[in-house]
């Protein structure tokens, strides 16, 4: 009877000792089934409790009038299909909806600017309509008869998870697919990439504005130091750093079902199908063998870390890109069973070394108390309370805390808040800077936070600020804004990177 109570006790513990745990706005927790049915019990009881109208302007009167419903329990015992479930999550949705549509009722918001998503691509190029660009259509044409927040106020029941769209396109604003400019560059870096020892300063260069879809994977692999810059050196370095990588999994992934792996592997095999889980081919059972792979070796070789949530989306940009070296249609939508064995086991095994090499260089992000996401988040307030002081003073008088936000853009490397596409092109430009993933992403934060300072100075309470901040209008992004980003990002580096004192208080 003993032995049977502490297993139970240890079993309700979310806190075990070097357990895996969550990470703060990685994932959207599920809700604890048990909460649900005392919460429904409690609301029949007090249903005729008229709402406060009392908004709540900061973060302790936000905190004091809502009950906190996101306590994670284990996810085999909980039944998202249950109708408690879906009563709880309509009601905690329309409770919390009800006090943000009454403080945003009298804002003045801008429509958002209607983009045909075949306008930049060429007659002759044959589309699948997927099932995300039909669930897409479905929002913009519902939303056209009403004021576009409302759209927004279906957050908490749904997040949008930002679409891949077509990776061939080049830019949000319809601009044509290949210009006689993007010629000119395509013949350079080929240009470069053919002579025998690849000049990588060079390299860079061309790459911080952007590389073209056409030889983006083999740049990616010298960019990252995964190949070398002699081209005879090359076919036996792949050849070599495949077949290790099929080694550790013939050494290792077996040991996935062991007692002390048991946790990680579960952990991976958990947050898997919530990669990006509206594009169609991040849901296919062979992609997500694939990534369970990756990521177990990692974090088997990595003992200091292991796998932490956030993770697994560092391997989708690698494994797309990749991908297009064999695939010249719409990647979306593409069946991977298609490809031949030789072609996917070289696209693992390149997936894997890259981000290998990116997570060699922010791997105290992922330690133990992460301590590299605290300092980053901590600079980039000092940072914004230079650059902008008045973002800086309105989320202090609302008591916004910077972790409350930025945690999930330096967890995430702003994945969670751009469309994939997005995500490949800024990757484009981090692999041409100096430790471009650690040290110039937080000046891309800071100009990200910057861009929506309308926005944000326009929210006057907690909940509008933090609703904000986690579900940017970034569906819509292409090339275009990226590279304004990236611009206003590289001045503010030059202002601030080699003089620290300028912003320090």
């Amino acid at each position: 009877m003993a032995a049977e109570n502490s297993k139970q006790f240890w079993k309700r513990s979310a806190k075990l000792p070097g357990s895996i745990q969550p990470v703060y706005g990685a994932q959207h927790p599920p809700l604890d089934p048990r909460l649900t049915k005392n919460f429904i019990k409690e609301r029949s009881k007090v249903n005729t409790v008229p709402l406060k109208n009392k908004k709540a302007s900061s973060f302790h009167e936000f905190a004091r009038n809502t009950s906190d419903a996101w306590d994670i329990g284990d996810d085999e015992e909980e039944d998202f299909s249950s109708p408690s479930f879906q009563t709880l999550n309509s009601k905690v949705a329309l409770a919390t909806a009800a006090q943000v549509l009454e403080n945003h009722s009298k804002l003045r918001v801008k429509p958002e600017r209607s983009q045909s998503t075949t306008s930049d691509v060429p007659a002759n190029y044959k589309v699948i309509k997927s099932s995300s660009d039909a669930q897409l259509s479905r929002n913009s044409s519902d939303t056209c008869l009403r004021n576009p927040l409302h759209k927004q106020q279906s957050l908490p029941l749904r997040p949008i998870i930002p679409l891949v769209a077509r990776i061939s396109d080049q830019n949000a604003s319809g601009a044509p697919p290949m210009t006689v400019r993007e010629k000119t560059r395509l013949e350079k870096f080929r240009q470069l990439l053919s002579n025998q020892n690849t000049d990588l300063d060079e390299l860079r260069k061309c790459s911080w504005p952007g590389v073209p879809r056409e030889v983006r994977p083999i740049t990616w692999r010298l960019l990252s130091g995964y190949l070398p810059a002699n081209t005879e050196r090359r076919k036996l370095t792949l050849q070599r750093k495949r077949e290790e990588y099929f080694g550790f999994i013939e050494q290792y992934y077996d040991s996935r079902n062991e007692e002390h792996h048991q946790d990680t592997y579960r952990q991976i095999h958990i947050d898997i199908p919530r990669t990006n889980p509206l594009i169609p081919l991040f849901q296919q059972p062979l992609v997500q063998e694939i990534f369970e792979r990756i990521l177990f070796i990692w974090a088997i070789r990595h003992p200091a870390s292991g796998y932490v949530q956030g993770i697994n989306d560092l391997v989708t940009p690698f494994f797309v890109v990749f991908l297009s070296e064999y695939v010249e249609e719409d990647v979306e939508n593409f069946d991977v069973t298609n490809l031949s064995q030789d072609m996917l086991r070289s696209i693992e095994a390149d997936s894997f070394w890259c981000m290998s090499k990116l997570l060699d260089g922010i791997q105290d992000n992922y330690t133990f108390a992460q301590p590299g996401i605290q300092k980053k988040v901590k600079a980039l307030e000092e940072l914004v309370s230079r650059i902008d002081e008045q973002i800086h003073n309105h989320f202090r008088r609302y008591e916004v805390e910077y972790l409350q936000f930025a945690f999930r853009w330096m967890n995430n490397l702003l994945m969670r808040e751009l469309p994939l596409r997005c995500t490949i092109r800024l990757w484009d430009t981090y692999q041409s800077e100096p430790e471009g993933f650690s040290h110039f992403h937080l000046y891309v934060c800071a100009a990200f936070l910057i861009k929506w300072r309308k926005e944000i100075l326009d929210e006057e309470d907690f909940q509008g600020l933090l609703m904000l901040l986690q579900n940017l209008p970034t569906i819509h992004w292409g090339n275009e804004e990226i590279g304004l980003l990236l611009a206003e990002a590289y001045r503010l580096k030059y202002m601030f990177a080699d003089a620290p004192n300028h912003y320090r208080r």
